[in-house]
């Protein structure tokens, strides 16, 4: 899931974890991707909720980027949506060394 967008911070020189969280209540399934510069936490994060279609594939619902220190995070419907913001904004968030 999102890989084009973890192909896209590893070419920026920025560190990523994965994980995935599945709520009780809800039916959506949330994926959960920590980012930031190399060598320092990981404040910034992706939050996708999906679901699985009755053919198995992944259907995304939202991906919400909540940048650290941000009140009003920021949603996308795809990863395209998501992958243009980032190319605007990556100088905020990638590794200048890089």
């Amino acid at each position: 899931m999102l890989k084009k967008t973890k192909h896209f911070l590893r070419a920026h020189g920025v560190d990523y974890e994965k994980e995935h969280v599945n709520p009780l209540i809800v039916p959506e399934k949330v994926y959960v991707l920590k980012f930031g510069k190399k060598g320092e936490k990981l404040n910034n994060r992706f939050i996708v909720d999906h679901t699985y279609t009755w053919t198995g594939r992944i259907r995304i619902n939202k991906i919400i980027l909540r940048l650290h220190g941000q009140h009003h995070p920021r949603e996308f419907n795809s990863e395209t949506e998501l992958l243009l913001y980032l190319k605007k904004h990556a100088k905020s968030f990638a590794n200048a060394n890089a």
